[in-house]
């Protein structure tokens, strides 16, 4: 499949107005990869970003990432080799660890608490002992640089100058999820080559630094000012992004790129399961709320049975709530029922629709065509 587009200047009408806008066009880093449209299809981790996604943001031009989260380092190269057969458009996302131990009392009572919500679907969490892992961070390094793709970046955590140093030499690019301008100049202190601006309206987990701390609630636009005004560098927007104007205000706010997810969580090609595509569209799910009750890290999801029962009662601690929970959500998963998963969502989850992820992306780029 072939990632190159016609660069031919077009213009498009917004849905909402009569006046042509210009085609968006990729520039920066961005463009040095082969893009041609300053869109980013975000890498999210479980299952939702698949080879088929990343390859449908290829053929708009669009840049797309693997989510190495939760993967074995043999299921990562499997799908970096399934990407890079029919396109180089494409990065990797890693979670650099900064984990938050669990306090062990804290692991027990939470266990006690979910004991009855997990009977339901034949589980026993009484013998369950807390995982504190690092999602093999060292050896999915190692392939990197050993097969190196264009863009690598971190999130949760920050890699060390070290790290960031053998992946540029192996000719990759490297970015860094930030949450506020303190981190951004912690990033910058390592030597990345760009940061991905993530504010708190986005899906699923926070990339914050500072887990225990609450994200601020400060608009997309402003902490890309915030952030420039610290540190000189790429940034691409993340969170909340789901319709043309949007990407059209973060890009008009100095972002080289805009971040999408959630607007694709419901599309052909992603990999998310049928239950949580489903309850994306359920009219009776009406709010999102930033909580740690299925991971122990602060995660963006819409409210459901599962939230409203542990969200006051689960303890920080990750990775270790979100080994115990997993066995619960992929059973929840499996018989259809949305009450018991997480469903990640940022807050322009109402614009996911059941399409093509091209025909999403065209229009958020002011596209009215199908690729």
């Amino acid at each position: 499949m072939s990632n190159k587009n016609p660069t031919t200047p077009d213009t498009t009408k917004d849905a909402s107005s009569d006046e042509p806008k210009t085609e968006l066009r990729a520039t920066g880093v961005l463009a040095s990869f082969g893009a041609t449209v300053p869109l980013i299809a975000a890498p999210m981790a479980g299952g939702p970003s698949t080879p088929a996604l990343v390859a449908a943001a290829a053929s708009t031009g669009a840049f797309g990432f693997l989510a190495a989260g939760y993967k074995s380092v043999d299921a990562l190269s499997q799908q970096i080799s399934e990407v890079r057969a029919g396109t180089e458009l494409f990065g990797v996302n890693l979670f650099a660890p900064n984990p938050v131990p669990v306090q062990r009392q804290a692991f027990t009572d939470y266990t006690k608490a979910l004991a009855e919500a997990a009977s339901r679907y034949g589980l026993d969490l009484s013998a369950v002992e807390p995982t504190e892992d690092d999602d093999e961070f060292d050896d999915k390094v190692e392939l990197l640089v050993a097969d190196p793709v264009p863009v690598v970046s971190f999130t949760f955590g920050l890699p060390t100058a070290e790290t960031v140093q053998r992946l540029q030499k192996a000719g990759t690019q490297v970015f860094q999820t930030v949450t506020n301008p303190d981190e951004a100049e912690q990033a910058h202190a390592l030597g990345v080559n760009g940061l991905i601006v993530q504010s708190y309206k986005a899906g699923g987990h926070s990339g914050t630094l500072t887990p225990h701390t609450p994200v601020k609630e400060i608009p997309l636009t402003e902490l890309l000012a915030g952030v420039r005004a610290k540190v000189r560098l790429p940034l691409w927007a993340a969170g909340g992004i789901s319709t043309q104007d949007g990407v059209r205000e973060v890009l008009t706010a100095g972002a080289e790129a805009a971040v999408v997810g959630t607007v694709l969580l419901r599309s052909v090609e992603s990999g998310a399961s049928e239950t949580y595509k489903n309850a994306l569209a359920d009219p009776i799910r009406t709010e999102t709320i930033l909580t740690t009750a299925f991971s122990g890290r602060p995660a963006r999801a819409l409210r459901n049975e599962f939230v409203s029962q542990f969200h006051t009662l689960a303890p920080a601690g990750y990775p270790a709530l979100h080994h115990l929970t997993s066995p619960m959500r992929k059973a929840a998963a499996a018989a259809g029922d949305a009450e018991g998963i997480n469903i990640w969502a940022g807050t322009g989850y109402r614009d996911a629709t059941t399409e093509p992820a091209a025909t999403i992306l065209n229009r958020l780029l002011g596209r009215n065509r199908t690729p």
